[in-house]
């Protein structure tokens, strides 16, 4: 793959599981320059968050990426978060080896701005979480909108049914009104940079199956085979020899779990790995402009997002709403990428493993 020039990013995230592999897909791409990354709550309470982004960092071999603290929660409503979804600490299963480094001395608002200010029209802005940072971001430096080169956002539901209430997604869900200030403020930017918005309408056609972590993890050059199945008894542990592939294995395994529960199947849907990958290319999707708004209002559709698709409330577009994809497309960027990040980086695992072999 001809890599012609590198996509500077700043990662906001609520890490996750899907959050997790939406991380590993960045640093096993060799055109992602990850500048930063910032931690909210959602998911997990940012802090843990933050201690997820360092540990994956640090077993990938990228611990040199700063990671910030930001927002602990939203802006006005009472934080939720859902560890029914994605486990006690948002990884599943997994527990990854404690992470040597701390966080960064600035605040994850304080990042966004003073990366953008630096490198104007050059960075790419990736969302996976609630846009609380973000929204904080833009209210300290309303010219952020336009100083950003790209914005894409895991959020929202527009012809789709939400999954958090019937009307809503949850990472707009946490924080609805930190998503309305960002729709807003980016309604000025150019129509080549306006938002990409990955919704539910798409994301939840992103399945991870089994087949996929076996795949990944041939990849990787892991073994034993890597076989999950919805007959294990849950909560089964990996002993996948490479240490990328067992984290990813015991994290994705709760969410094939979570999933199956909730009579889904025995699958998991990566809406933040897609993400990522329209963000280092957008031509992986295929979009629609739209005009997209929040309802803060409504008493049973708070956190609503709404696409004018006509021009009904005569504003202009501000926002490119993912409507088509190719998954199958998407699954072999990632078992190629990322089996290939987790067989560099698991050369040395002998401490990891023993750190890491006690179940739960």
């Amino acid at each position: 793959m001809n890599h012609k020039q590198t996509v500077p990013l700043i990662a906001d995230v609520d890490t996750g599981i899907d959050d997790s592999l939406a991380l590993l897909y960045l640093m096993a791409s060799p055109e992602a320059e990850l500048l930063a990354i910032t931690c909210t709550a959602g998911n997990v309470p940012a802090r843990q968050v933050a201690i997820n982004n360092l540990a994956w960092l640090e077993l990938c071999g990228h611990a040199d990426v700063e990671v910030a603290l930001g927002a602990e929660v939203p802006i006005i409503q009472p934080l939720m978060t859902t560890e029914e979804t994605h486990g006690p600490q948002g990884i599943g299963h997994a527990v990854l080896p404690a992470p040597s480094r701390s966080v960064s001395p600035r605040h994850a608002a304080e990042v966004w701005i003073d990366l953008v200010r630096e490198r104007p029209g050059e960075i790419t802005g990736l969302v996976t979480g609630p846009l609380t940072n973000l929204a904080l971001a833009v209210k300290l430096e309303p010219e952020l909108p336009k100083l950003l080169k790209r914005l894409v956002i895991m959020g929202g539901a527009f012809n789709y049914a939400g999954n958090t209430t019937p009307t809503t997604e949850w990472n707009i869900a946490v924080d609805p009104d930190s998503a309305k200030i960002v729709f807003d403020a980016f309604s000025v930017v150019p129509t080549d940079r306006r938002p990409i918005v990955c919704a539910l309408d798409v994301t939840e056609r992103i399945e991870m199956f089994p087949a996929h972590l076996a795949e990944l993890a041939r990849a990787a050059g892991s073994e034993p085979v890597e076989q999950l199945s919805a007959d294990d008894v849950p909560g089964t542990r990996s002993t996948a020899s490479n240490p990328v592939i067992r984290h990813l294995s015991d994290a994705v395994r709760f969410y094939f779990e979570f999933h199956n529960t909730h009579d889904q199947g025995y699958l998991a849907h990566m809406h933040d790995p897609f993400a990522a990958a329209v963000a280092l290319d957008p031509t992986i999707a295929t979009t629609r402009a739209a005009t997209v708004d929040v309802e803060l209002a409504g008493t049973l559709t708070r956190g609503q997002t709404v696409a004018d698709w006509r021009g009904m409330w005569g504003r202009a577009a501000n926002a490119d709403i993912v409507v088509d994809t190719d998954p199958a497309e998407f699954f072999r960027r990632t078992i190629e990428r990322v089996g290939s990040l987790a067989r560099a980086a698991g050369g040395a695992s002998d401490a990891q493993i023993a750190q890491t072999a006690t179940p739960r």
